[in-house]
């Protein structure tokens, strides 16, 4: 307070000051909830493709230590991992050895997910 009870106009802030210390703020904050939104996306994008992985990676396992012959060509199936289904797609294809083949494994879970992709050499059994 000024001299005789008066407000001094030198005190405090006007209400425009508290306006754009506000809108400041607001924008800040919603910076800082669009940061976390997509760190949430990230992280959940990231647990797929690493389910994927292991998903690839045990159908793989599966197949070198297979005895069977593999087949020439293209396979698919659906296979359960961590709670979920994941889609796989096959391609064996033969090399420029004798008995040698390569496998391409394609996995996929969500729609909008990318897939992983695994390519692998094998030795046919004789």
């Amino acid at each position: 307070m000024g001299e005789r009870g008066r407000l001094d106009s030198t005190e405090g802030f006007t209400l425009l000051e508290m306006l754009v210390a506000l809108a400041v703020f607001s924008l800040a904050a919603l910076a800082l909830i669009r940061l976390q939104a997509v760190a949430v996306r990230t992280t959940a994008d990231l647990d797929q493709r690493q389910m994927a992985r292991i998903v690839a990676r045990n159908q793989m396992v599966d197949l070198l230590t297979s005895p069977d012959m593999l087949a020439i060509g293209e396979e698919q199936g659906e296979a359960e991992n961590g709670g979920r289904q994941w889609h796989w797609e096959r391609k064996v294809a033969r090399t420029g050895e004798e008995g040698v083949v390569r496998i391409d494994l394609r996995v996929t879970g969500a729609a909008d997910a990318s897939p992983v992709v695994l390519t692998f050499l094998r030795e046919q059994p004789r």
